[in-house]
């Protein structure tokens, strides 16, 4: 019996006939090629539109740098605030395969608009000579229509394609679950596969042949990644969507401030909680008491007037792994917040290193490289890093913390805060050194500076490299610390840094040309940048990825990973068993 109880998952997860699922016939690595070819083909489509658009702004649609940027910023932190919709119709009511599937579909229909936008006269832009052109009103809105159809269809598939494949694997099954942490290495590494292809042959394409086969390829791309989340369906494991996160989280803060004058009992065995050992929250794990935010435990009181019920109101009352769902994602906050000026620092290489390169030699003989297809460089870094970081890294790193990663998440996070300021650093001397040439030669005037393009690589490689350790790390430590009925939310959550870090470039933006322009100054940031100061901007940004890192070290000194009770099994387990023995 003990072994027929073994053949199915522990975690909750279903088949594609809503019947337990079955460990040697449903998800692990049999199920994650179908995710990985979705996420690669995807984030193909994703790149091969968005690498170059400061450039299509500038030249297709004639707009300034300063307003260009903002677009970029504005649009690419739409694309990481919708996820906050995927994820919550996921959690809620849709699961992540059905928000995965329709979301696709918006998506597809979006590429296909691009598309048109950019091939059908009538609806492209009018061009007198190459990179020349000029747009009416009514053709730059039907392109930023598509543009933000994109933004809606990516926001319900970027939340969900992580945390789907991790589903893959049961958390109950100490295998599977070490089969996890390689996943999210993985994943990512599959992501940059389809940004290789992107930020090299489809900004070739869009630079050299035409803007309507450069976003017709991605369209197809997005299809063929349809195509092959669909041929999977019947290897997923699916969890259950476990009702409104947001709902449960409103009823502990509302019974908790009804309850503001209970004593807490001393025994926390006091604390409401079901007696079954599944938890009362659907698709759910229980989630063990701790003692942090103990305000809050006041929701899990009970009182003679609940006694007297026949039924529980929740938002009167509520069981110990819903306070601790809510207590998990408020700790998760800090954490969130120091990733938002690393992707502040990210949103450069679509950016202000555009800008950068479109003032340097762009010809490798006589071929010219596409500005935006120095992107590459931080592609291929990742490529390389992830599997140096998974094969060699993490059994060097284990010999001396004794941690069966290597590292931590928040070590592994912290890692790449660090190096990330290098790669402002990098940039900043690439600047300052161009900027001398300029000025020895006198070239202000001048759009091609005798200073290769190829001097942007290492900031490239440094950022691709940080990328590795802080993204890949925020991708495991926000899918392991959420609560099982809250992943595609707090993944949505992990998002909305990159959404914010665009949004505060944008920002930044903003308040240096304000204050750099007073008293008839030129400012750091210039339609010409031969007469600007951008080494300044990418100074600044190493100056508060330094500042961001020393709080996020005092942060994640406190943070404690939350433990969670397996059905079947009393004892709480945690997430990481070894990282509350470590200190970050």
């Amino acid at each position: 019996m003990a072994e027929e109880e073994d053949v199915y998952t522990k975690d909750g997860t279903v088949d594609y006939r809503n019947k337990p699922a079955n460990k040697k016939k449903t998800g692990t690595w049999k199920a994650c090629p179908y995710i990985l070819g979705n996420e690669c083909c995807e984030r193909l489509a994703y790149y091969g539109m968005s690498t170059n658009l400061v450039y299509y702004f500038k030249t297709q649609l004639s707009q300034e740098t300063v307003t260009a940027s903002k677009n970029q910023s504005n649009w690419s932190g739409t694309c990481y605030v919708m996820p906050l919709l995927g994820a919550f119709l996921a959690d809620s009511y849709l699961g992540r395969y059905w928000t995965i599937a329709i979301f696709s579909i918006i998506y597809v229909c979006g590429m296909t608009l691009l598309t048109v936008s950019a091939s059908v006269p009538g609806l492209r832009p009018i061009c007198y000579e190459k990179n020349k052109c000029h747009s009416t009103d009514s053709q730059t809105a039907v392109f930023f229509v598509a543009l933000y159809l994109v933004a809606l269809g990516t926001g319900g598939i970027k939340p969900c394609v992580s945390s789907y494949g991790a589903d893959q694997f049961d958390d109950a099954d100490l295998i599977e679950r070490n089969y996890k942490n390689s996943f999210f290495n993985w994943f990512y590494f599959s992501i940059n596969i389809g940004a290789l292809v992107a930020s090299s042959l489809i900004v070739w394409i869009q630079q050299d042949i035409s803007w309507g086969w450069g976003f017709g390829v991605p369209a197809a791309a997005m299809a063929l990644a349809v195509v092959s989340f669909f041929s999977g369906s019947r290897l997923y494991r699916y969890q259950k969507p476990g009702g409104s996160p947001l709902t449960r989280i409103c009823q502990v803060v509302v019974a908790s401030l009804r309850k503001f004058h209970v004593t807490l009992p001393a025994e926390k065995s006091l604390l409401y909680e079901t007696a079954e050992a599944e938890s009362a929250i659907k698709g759910s794990r229980k989630l063990a008491h701790t003692n942090d935010l103990r305000f809050f435990d006041r929701a899990a009181v009970k009182t003679g007037s609940d006694e007297n019920r026949g039924s529980i109101n929740s938002w009167k009352l509520c069981t110990v792994t819903q306070v601790e769902e809510f207590k998990s994602v408020v700790k998760l906050l800090p954490i969130w917040a120091t990733g938002i000026i690393f992707s502040t620092v990210y949103n450069q290489m679509s950016n202000y290193f555009v800008v950068q390169a479109m003032s340097m030699d762009t010809y490798l003989g006589k071929m010219k490289i596409p500005e935006a297809s120095l992107s590459v460089f931080d592609t291929i870094a990742v490529i390389l890093w992830v599997p140096v970081y998974d094969r060699v890294l993490v059994p060097f790193v284990r010999k001396f913390t004794g941690h069966k990663n290597g590292l931590t998440q928040l070590q592994r996070m912290g890692t790449g805060l660090v190096i990330s300021v290098f790669a402002m650093v990098s940039a900043a001397l690439v600047e300052v050194v161009r900027l001398g040439i300029v000025k020895r030669h006198n070239l202000y005037n001048s759009k091609d500076i005798p200073m290769s393009v190829f001097w942007q690589i290492p900031q490239y490689m440094i950022i691709g490299c940080a990328e590795v350790f802080t993204f890949i790390g925020q991708l495991e430590f926000f899918y392991d610390q959420a609560p099982d009925s809250m992943r595609s939310l707090c993944a949505a959550l992990s998002l909305t840094t990159t959404a914010l870090g665009s949004y505060v470039s944008s920002l930044l933006v903003i308040i240096v040309t304000d204050i750099s322009t007073r008293n008839g100054k030129m400012g750091w940031l210039t339609d010409n940048p031969n007469y600007g100061k951008l080494h300044y901007f990418f100074f600044l940004l190493s100056v508060l990825s330094v500042l961001n890192f020393f709080i996020f070290l005092i942060v994640a000194r406190t943070y404690k990973y939350k433990k969670a009770i397996n059905k079947d099994d009393p004892v709480p387990m945690m997430a990481n068993d070894d990282d509350n023995k470590l200190a970050y």
